[in-house]
C-alpha cells in the first residue's frame, strides 16, 4: 500500500485530496493545525474503508515537523508520497504589510515545504523512489498589485521546488508543482459556493490533478501542471 503526507488536510484541496487518495487505496498521514477538524476528516476516512492517521501541527517548526514525519514512518514502514498543500495568504498595500504578515506567510508557504521536503528524503533516498507534489499556485509566475508578500512566497516555494527536482532525480525522486488559478475554497476570505466564485476551480477539480500525477508511471515526471477556471484572465 502507497502511504503519503498531506499537509493543509483538514479542509479545502488538502482534505479532497485525502479523500480521494484513501478512496484509491493511499493510506493518508494527515498534517494541519486543527486537530478537532483532523480528528473527523479521520473519522470519515476509515467509515469509507481507508487507512489514516493524523498529526496537529505548525510545519513551520522544525522539531514538530521531524517527530511528526518519524511518527508517519513508525505506523506505515514508509513514505511514498509528501503533498505539500498547506498555504497562506496577505493581500494588503506593501505599507501595510507588518513583519507579522511577512513572517506568518512564509513561514507557511516556503519554510513549510522546506521543512517536510528536508524531512521526507532521507527515507526516500534510502529506498531509492518517492514523489513530491506541492501545491503552489499560477502567481508563481505572475503579479499582482497588492499580493506582493503572497506573490514573493510563490515564485520562493517554485524555484525551491524547482531546484529540489534536478537534485533528487538521480535517486528515482519525482518533484511535481501544482499551479492552480482561482479554486472555491475558504482561503479567499469567504465561505465556498459563494456566487462570485461559481465558475472557479473547485478543490475536486485539483485533488483530480493530484491524482493523475499519483498514478502516473513511474518512468513519467510531470514537473509542471497549471490550472484555471477558463473565464478566468491570466
Amino acid at each position: 500500500m502507497k502511504t503519503a503526507i498531506i499537509t493543509g488536510a483538514s479542509r479545502g484541496i488538502g482534505r479532497e485530496v485525502a479523500i480521494k487518495l484513501a478512496r484509491e487505496g493511499v493510506a493518508v498521514a494527515l498534517f494541519a493545525r486543527s486537530l478537532t477538524e483532523l480528528q473527523a476528516l479521520d473519522a470519515e476516512i476509515k467509515i469509507q474503508g481507508g487507512k489514516a492517521i493524523h498529526w496537529a501541527l505548525d510545519i513551520s517548526e522544525e522539531h514538530n515537523v521531524q517527530r511528526a514525519v518519524h511518527h508517519v514512518l513508525q505506523e506505515f514502514g514508509h513514505i511514498d508520497i509528501l503533498i505539500n498543500n498547506a498555504g497562506i495568504g496577505t493581500f494588503k498595500p506593501i505599507e501595510e504589510t507588518s513583519m507579522g504578515d511577512w513572517d506568518s506567510v512564509m513561514n507557511t508557504n516556503v519554510k513549510g515545504t522546506f521543512l517536510l521536503t528536508k524531512a521526507v528524503l532521507p527515507s526516500m533516498r534510502e529506498k531509492r523512489s518517492g514523489l513530491i507534489i506541492s501545491v503552489a499556485s499560477d502567481v508563481s509566475r505572475r503579479t499582482f498589485a497588492n499580493g506582493s508578500l503572497y506573490c514573493a512566497s510563490k515564485f520562493a516555494q517554485d524555484a525551491f521546488l524547482s531546484a529540489i527536482r534536478k537534485e533528487v532525480r538521480k535517486d528515482n525522486i519525482r518533484v511535481s508543482t501544482i499551479m492552480p488559478g482561482l479554486v472555491d475554497t475558504f482561503f479567499h476570505g469567504s465561505p465556498v459556493g459563494n456566487p462570485e466564485k461559481t465558475n472557479w476551480l473547485k478543490s475536486t477539480d485539483i485533488a483530480n490533478a493530484i491524482s493523475y500525477i499519483v498514478h502516473s508511471p513511474d518512468h513519467v515526471v510531470i514537473d509542471e501542471l497549471m490550472l484555471h477556471p477558463s473565464h478566468q484572465d491570466y
